[in-house]
């Protein structure tokens, strides 16, 4: 069987411990970065399963189209966006995707960015480089607000972090989220407007969805304290196009750190944040670490063999098995 992973542009995935779970099969590894689409169908077109890296690529009608062999998208993780599901399941294309997803590395990451965009720790680092020092405080986190949008198992630990730190904790999201804050003994924002006006850290995490893509808006933005600092580990397309940059260059947050984009890989420093001195910027590599690729690679090969062994499990698309146990 042929199986490509595509889009592995940081060349982790020969390292991985659970490729061995494949070892059977013609494995095909394709390291391009954002290769355009004669590219990409060159690599895929012999492909019998994809294992797409997350949703680096977007897998179109007309790509799936061109890809006469393929059998099955075994998805890492759980995001399936990027995949035009309809025209799988027209095709008799099975789509499995991951069920677990690890919270502690963005957690992690999400803390990362805090505390090194108000310590302003790249500055210090560069500074003391070049023999000079800083002549402005850093920031700090004891008796300030921390505003979580979205509280979820990736905000409650980054709640608990800043909780820790003697921080007050400030929550705004879905009921879900609203219940989780009261169990906690968390502040529940009255309305997203009061969550951006008090926050002193206001960190996005929220799940991207047809009802939160563009959630926050140039006016949320704009309420937000000179002094705050915006943190996006979640999605970039929580906020809506280009109202960070304009943002930013208006001082209202003061700060923002992100490590995500609209377009990834972010190459050539072309995005106009990283032309931002109020920006601290990561490239999507929060969960760019072993644990989180062995738990995401691992259920994504176990799916495979699961649909090999004629026992697919977690399908998006379900009623694609009619099709595939009509075929000859």
């Amino acid at each position: 069987m042929v199986i490509a992973i595509p889009d592995d542009y940081h060349g982790v995935v020969s390292r991985l411990d659970c490729l061995a779970r494949l070892s059977a099969h013609d494995i095909r590894i394709f390291q391009d970065v954002a290769p355009a689409n004669d590219r990409l169908l060159a690599n895929l077109r012999e492909a019998e399963i994809i294992v797409p890296i997350r949703e680096r690529t977007r897998y179109t009608r007309e790509i799936i189209g061109h890809l006469p062999r393929l059998k099955l998208f075994s998805q890492t993780g759980r995001s399936t966006h990027h995949i035009d599901i309809a025209a799988c399941t027209e095709r008799g294309i099975a789509v499995a995707a991951g069920t677990n997803a690890s919270p502690y590395t963005v957690a992690e990451h999400t803390w990362a960015l805090i505390l090194a965009a108000l310590r302003r720790i790249p500055d210090e680092t560069a500074l003391m480089k070049r023999g000079e020092l800083r002549r402005s405080f850093s920031g700090t986190l004891h008796g300030r607000t921390l505003g979580v949008f979205g509280l979820g198992k990736i905000g409650k630990l980054v709640a608990a972090t800043g909780a820790s730190f003697g921080m007050r904790v400030l929550v705004w999201g879905q009921d879900a989220s609203q219940a989780a804050a009261m169990a906690a003994g968390y502040d529940i924002a009255g309305s997203q407007r009061e969550l951006f006006e008090r926050s002193d850290v206001l960190a996005l995490l929220a799940r991207l969805s047809a009802a939160t893509r563009g959630i926050v808006t140039a006016g949320d933005l704009a309420r937000m304290k000179p002094t705050a600092l915006l943190v996006n580990t979640a999605r970039a397309e929580l906020v809506a196009p280009g109202a960070l940059v304009d943002a930013l260059k208006q001082g209202r947050p003061g700060l923002a750190a992100v490590d995500v984009y609209e377009n990834e890989p972010v190459v050539n420093g072309s995005h106009p944040l990283l032309q931002l001195d109020a920006a601290l910027c990561t490239p999507h590599t929060a969960w760019l670490e072993p644990g989180t690729y062995e738990l995401y690679f691992g259920e994504a090969f176990d799916n495979i063999k699961a649909f090999l062994a004629g026992k697919p499990v977690n399908l998006v698309n379900p009623g694609v098995l009619s099709r595939l146990n009509s075929r000859p």
